[in-house]
């Protein structure tokens, strides 16, 4: 249970949680966990029980310290700089705004047995007011299987109609990216993602199959792939979602 603080009511805060774990645009391609930061404590205030699938760890061990610790060396430097970026770009927008944006990249990190995997953190403000930040909402999923190797990438994600910024690279400018899929592809890519066939997609929307196959023709023409298998990497890799 998530502990009362900065005026914060409990049972709202549970509500949010639930609410972000319904809307936010998460791949399922692997295991993942989710877990609540509180920014204002600079500890994690929760952590979901997956982890143990996901780390080998308890949620009870499972501490900010712990976290840092287990980067991996060659990835501290990317996570430094894109958490800069992430509280950079958030600064600069209405509060009324900051709902509609996730926060995206990937690390490796040291699991319980001494390997590293590769991990998407996906997350979104969830308590803030016109001062401060409270706390986030993160998911953690296992991509290693997709992305074994590669330099870690950093993606600002529109939601709600809001513009994206993909594989953004510096630190003090960010532009607007074109997007390469429509909304509906874009929805149907994400069930592509999370392993679903056209039939599931297909009712899924409510829409029909062949709407769904003409769709996914042209999702994999404009990523330059041919296999749904490539198309997932692909997307990881360039840090599209």
């Amino acid at each position: 249970m998530v502990n009362k603080e900065a005026g914060v009511d409990t049972a709202q805060l549970q509500f949010q949680i639930e609410m972000h774990k319904r809307m936010l645009s998460i791949f399922h391609a692997g295991d993942y966990y989710y877990l609540l930061f509180n920014i204002y404590r600079g500890e994690i205030e929760y952590t979901s029980g997956e982890v143990t699938n996901v780390l080998g760890y308890t949620p009870e061990e499972m501490t900010i310290h712990l976290f840092m610790e287990n980067i991996h060396p060659e990835d501290k430097p990317y996570f430094l700089c894109f958490e800069n970026k992430a509280v950079a770009f958030i600064k600069l927008l209405p509060k009324d705004k900051i709902k509609n944006y996730k926060i995206q990249y990937d690390l490796k990190l040291k699991a319980k047995n001494n390997k590293y995997i590769r991990l998407l953190i996906q997350y979104l403000p969830l308590d803030y007011d016109q001062n401060n930040f409270y706390r986030s909402f993160h998911i953690h999923t296992d991509i290693t299987h997709i992305k074994p190797e590669g330099t870690p990438r950093f993606s600002i994600i529109g939601l709600d109609g809001e513009p994206s910024y993909y594989n953004i690279q510096d630190a003090e400018v960010f532009t607007k990216s074109y997007d390469l899929f429509t909304r509906r592809e874009r929805e149907i890519l994400k069930l592509i993602v999370e392993g679903k066939n056209s039939k599931t997609i297909a009712e899924d929307l409510y829409i029909s199959l062949h709407t769904v196959n003409s769709h996914r023709k042209n999702i994999l023409n404009k990523a330059g792939v041919k296999t749904p298998l490539d198309l997932v990497k692909r997307v990881i890799s360039e840090a599209w979602m």
